[in-house]
């Protein structure tokens, strides 16, 4: 089985037996490659039934919970690294999250897809139809997406928020992107402390 590039990359900016806590955490094959590679002691937060079934069938410690209400629980920086890849424009309070998850963790991870890529402006610019492309593959009426940003949008929040923006890696079909990555990536991986 492949694994995916924005695991793999979350793996290297994950440090050997850390404490983790992933937000929106689907199967689990994100904490199974933690877990296995870096020896992280890992937990998740998800929402859904089925993949709440199959983190535990791969021995996952997973707790149902929404993420935009369930880090209340959680002490001042339990976690040294708490992630949030792939399900921040799922989320109705994404401030509200962001803030949660530097509270509880001494880094955050989040990772999104780039709305703004090269594809996804042609489609807006000459077809005038919401773009679906791989990092968005849904129609406008079945996305579980709430918001929709781009790499500049998120950094100018990063700035007017007093966050620190530690690393930023950027991504297109499988290839790491290195310059103009608003325009060229089609997803996003920021690790951020707070201010």
């Amino acid at each position: 089985m492949t694994t995916r590039l924005d695991h793999r990359i979350i793996c290297e900016l994950v440090g050997s037996g850390q404490n983790v806590l992933d937000l929106g955490c689907g199967d689990g094959a994100l904490m199974s490659l933690l877990a296995r590679q870096k020896e992280a002691r890992v937990q998740g937060i998800e929402l859904d039934d089925e993949a709440i079934h199959q983190c535990v069938g791969k021995g996952l410690t997973v707790f149902q919970g929404d993420i935009e209400s369930g880090l209340v629980d959680y002490p001042d920086q339990a976690f040294d690294v708490v992630i949030l890849n792939q399900s921040m424009q799922e989320v109705k309070k994404v401030d509200f999250v962001i803030r949660e998850s530097l509270r509880v963790g001494r880094r955050v991870i989040v990772g999104f897809p780039n709305f703004a890529h090269a594809r996804a402006r042609i489609s807006l610019f000459f077809l005038g139809k919401t773009p679906i492309t791989e990092s968005l593959p849904y129609y406008w009426y079945e996305t579980p997406n709430v918001r929709f940003l781009s790499i500049r949008d998120f950094e100018t929040y990063c700035r007017s928020k007093g966050m620190r923006i530690v690393d930023a890696r950027f991504t297109n079909n499988g290839r790491i992107i290195r310059f103009w990555p608003n325009l060229r990536a089609r997803n996003a991986i920021y690790v951020l402390t707070g201010p």
